[in-house]
């Protein structure tokens, strides 16, 4: 029994199926209230468009810099990076040394205290650009570490040497960063352990990326795990990057360390020499994006950290462990960079481990201790915050709440959207190589691979989830969650990767249609909010059921709150276990449906308003054979 798609009457497009197992959606998209047009901000620049360059440094003689730096940011009109005649200096700008914060003054110049292993960077200014590499990988931020990392198995930083004379930090006007209108890609968890899976995400993601031209001021942010612990794998990656529209930032993960340094202040060295800071902060529009490091390794417990975390970080010498927090120094220059942000801007606040996630809701390690304090941080402001870290898409609203947040970190309700990007590599690339060269990588919530944008007008946005080769109107998954399937998932649940194939898996009977059978719609990017309706062979639609109404209630977990689709793909072909999510809607068939043929037409509509429909074809028997 194969799997249709019915287009919706705004838009009749190409139905697909996907396998011919269960369900993908093909729809429209309806706008809601906040009048947002996604893909045509600005065609990506050619790469002979391109601001291309680096930061000045201007050395003197040894000694000579004494105990500040200083320099100058601005704009670079011959777009050489180095500060000729005429180019005048560019007031008004952020720069930190990872410590303090300072702005320029009418000329350009700063001034900051200088101490060894500090990153000193600049705030790019909305309207400017910061030259990039032949990577696409911004250049705004100078490494001073004089005598180098420590020996470290990938290399750390090399010597820098003396303190310079200068460092200065050219910008070229930008009409792509200055547009109140942007689209904004965030991509979680890369995560490539080596270069085959270099090639599954050039394949997958990384095609897609390179195929689109609607992100090219505010560009794409990688949420951490850029590699998967080793860190050998960097320029591949840089090169893989290079083929996308627009600048690549990074943001560090926990398979982003640098497992034998002997100390924090050096877990990062080899991300920072080839991809960003630690931590930073940008513009673009009307937003400002606060890129974190939340990854503590090795882990010390805090006065204010959850229970547990003293146990769990109390031997960072003998046995090191990673736990989510940021760092004192880090959250003391958080509170300067915000300080120094309009209260009219939208705040991006990413970091790898999210602030909160519904996956892991009750562990204090894959959350952040400090999550409260960022929120008061954040009050009154238009703000949401991304991440990536546990390989599901979250998509939760002002006002979500689960048992796990009160109890793990004293957080009663969201003040504002927090977002968990999925991943790029799914679930680690497991499960099937499909015919496009990349793996089906079915995560633990049953969602696929993909990236999030955010479509951003003034400070106000609308998210969106794009499956990875797929068209953004592909947003659900379908299936049948009976006795039988559940008897099935009881016996093999242990044992991913060895489950035969399940029995007719659009086939129920009587006694199935007796016991609780529900057409199950893994909404990937559904949330508070978000409706779904279901019509069986053309009758009145009637409202599925979400199962997790994020209310504060203990998180549901197990065969009856799963994805049959992702479930039977996993114990087959190996994986994870979708046995929950928070975007899984069901509704009962009904008991008395007649014997054969049936199809249900779902119609899944999200907080914004845009409906996506999609149709399954399922039969009913009296008996199994």
């Amino acid at each position: 029994m194969t799997t249709t798609h019915a287009p919706t009457p705004r838009a009749a497009r190409a139905c697909r199926s996907f396998r011919n197992a269960l369900s993908i959606s093909v729809a429209t998209a309806v706008a809601g209230s906040l009048t947002l047009v996604p893909a045509t901000v600005a065609a990506a620049p050619s790469a002979g468009d391109s601001y291309r360059g680096g930061i000045e440094v201007v050395s003197g003689e040894e000694g000579s810099a004494g105990d500040s730096v200083t320099g100058t940011v601005f704009v670079d009109n011959n777009r050489n990076s180095a500060k000729n005649g005429g180019e005048e200096g560019l007031a008004d700008v952020m720069v930190t040394n990872g410590r303090d914060v300072v702005r320029t003054d009418s000329e350009g110049r700063y001034e900051l205290p200088a101490f060894d292993n500090m990153t000193v960077s600049i705030t790019q200014p909305s309207g400017y650009q910061v030259p990039m590499d032949e990577h696409n990988v911004p250049q705004f931020h100078y490494n001073h570490l004089p005598e180098g990392s420590p020996d470290l198995k990938y290399g750390g930083i090399e010597p820098t040497g003396p303190l310079p004379e200068e460092i200065n930090f050219p910008v070229a006007e930008s009409k792509e960063t200055a547009d109140d209108a942007q689209n904004c890609v965030i991509a979680g968890d890369l995560q490539v352990t080596d270069k085959e899976e270099i090639e599954y995400a050039r394949a997958g993601a990384i095609n897609d990326l390179s195929e689109r031209d609607d992100y090219a001021g505010c560009g794409s942010l990688f949420v951490g795990d850029v590699a998967n612990n080793d860190l050998s794998l960097y320029p591949d990656i840089k090169d893989l990057v290079a083929e996308t529209n627009g600048p690549v930032r990074f943001l560090p993960g926990n398979h982003d360390i640098d497992f034998d340094s002997p100390s924090p202040e050096h877990a990062f060295d080899t991300f920072r020499e080839h991809l960003a800071p630690e931590y930073y902060s940008y513009d673009v529009g009307d937003m400002h994006f606060v890129a974190l490091n939340n990854v503590d390794y090795p882990c010390t417990p805090g006065h204010d950290s959850p229970e547990g975390v003293q146990e769990h970080c109390a031997d960072p010498e003998g046995n090191p462990q990673y736990n989510g927090r940021i760092s004192d120094e880090q959250m003391e220059w958080l509170e300067q960079d915000l300080a120094n942000v309009p209260d009219d801007k939208l705040i991006v606040v990413a970091g790898h481990i999210g602030l909160v996630n519904y996956a892991d809701e009750g562990d204090f390690q894959h959350q952040v201790d400090q999550t409260a304090q960022v929120h008061a941080l954040l009050e009154g402001r238009e703000a949401v915050a991304v991440s990536g870290h546990s390989h599901s898409i979250e998509n939760m609203e002002a006002g979500d709440d689960t048992e796990g947040w009160r109890e793990v970190l004293g957080v009663e309700g969201l003040p504002f959207q927090h977002i968990t990007a999925g991943a790029i590599s799914g679930d680690w690339y497991s499960g099937e190589v499909g015919e496009n060269g990349y793996p089906t990588a079915i995560g633990r919530d049953g969602g696929r691979p993909g990236v999030v944008t955010l479509d951003v007008q003034g400070n106000r946005f609308q998210e969106r989830f794009t499956v990875t080769g797929e068209s953004d109107d592909v947003q659900t998954q379908l299936g049948v969650n009976s006795p039988t399937y559940r008897e099935w998932y009881e016996e093999w649940s242990e044992q991913p990767g060895e489950a035969p194939e399940p029995a007719d898996p659009l086939v129920v009977d009587r006694e199935d249609l007796t016991g609780n059978t529900w057409l199950t719609t893994n909404f990937f990017f559904g949330s508070t909010g978000s409706e779904v309706e279901v019509s069986v062979d053309g009758a009145s639609a009637e409202a599925a059921e979400r199962t997790q109404q994020m209310q504060g209630e203990a998180q549901n977990v197990g065969a009856e709150y799963s994805d049959p689709y992702a479930v039977s793909q996993q114990l087959v072909h190996g994986g994870s276990i979708a046995d929950r999510a928070m975007h899984l809607w069901r509704f009962r068939l009904p008991e008395d449906l007649d014997s054969g043929a049936h199809t249900a037409e779902v119609t899944a509509t999200d907080a914004h308003g845009r409906e996506f429909t999609d149709t399954l074809e399922f039969e009913v028997v009296e008996a199994r054979k």
